[in-house]
């Protein structure tokens, strides 16, 4: 397996594995069981945060995009989802090693999904593992933000990885908790 930054030329394939793993595209039961993605993230999209050097990937040599995640400067998106709207305006209340999130330099890491071929292999561990890499001189941690009841991702996350909650907001009903990661 390669882990390395995208290229314009997976744009496709990422777009492939975003929407066979989003949120709307799964069953009640296989968003329980295996987690699930949100947002907005087409062919241009992916291309353009490619372009960004925004987006890690595992490939797994075939020419198959096993995994991928996202890591990007929040202010700096164009058109951000309503979560991450919310993740933004509740930075001030959300605590990081003891100082308001508001005032700590952090990249806004996911979404991050995995091929179901690929799922136990540590193909999501390696892009964490990069990702914090990747952010060394960027910032001071990566956050994410996990919905309510996406109990995978908490188990990954949060269980697997060490991120740390750092609160919870609400986003059109929707309930989200900001979970981060120190960078090394």
């Amino acid at each position: 397996m390669e882990y390395r930054y995208a290229t314009e030329v997976d744009a496709p394939a990422m777009a492939e594995l975003f929407a066979a793993n989003h949120h709307d595209a799964l069953s009640e039961r296989q968003r329980a069981e295996q987690g699930f993605v949100q947002g907005g993230f087409d062919v241009g999209a992916l291309r353009a945060m490619a372009g960004a050097r925004e987006l890690l990937v595992a490939d797994d040599g075939g020419g198959r995009i096993a995994g991928l995640l996202a890591l990007s400067v929040p202010t700096a998106l164009a058109d951000p989802p309503p979560p991450v709207v919310g993740l933004l305006r509740a930075q001030g209340a959300l605590d990081w090693q003891g100082r308001p999130l508001a005032e700590v330099r952090w990249l806004l890491y996911g979404p991050v999904v995995v091929a179901a071929a690929y799922r136990g292999r540590g193909v999501a561990r390696a892009l964490f593992t990069m990702a914090v890499a990747a952010a060394a001189e960027r910032g001071e941690a990566v956050v994410a933000f996990i919905e309510a009841g996406n109990a995978p991702s908490w188990k990954v996350h949060v269980d697997a990885f060490g991120m740390v909650p750092l609160g919870d907001y609400v986003v059109g009903g929707r309930t989200y908790t900001a979970v981060a990661a120190p960078i090394l």
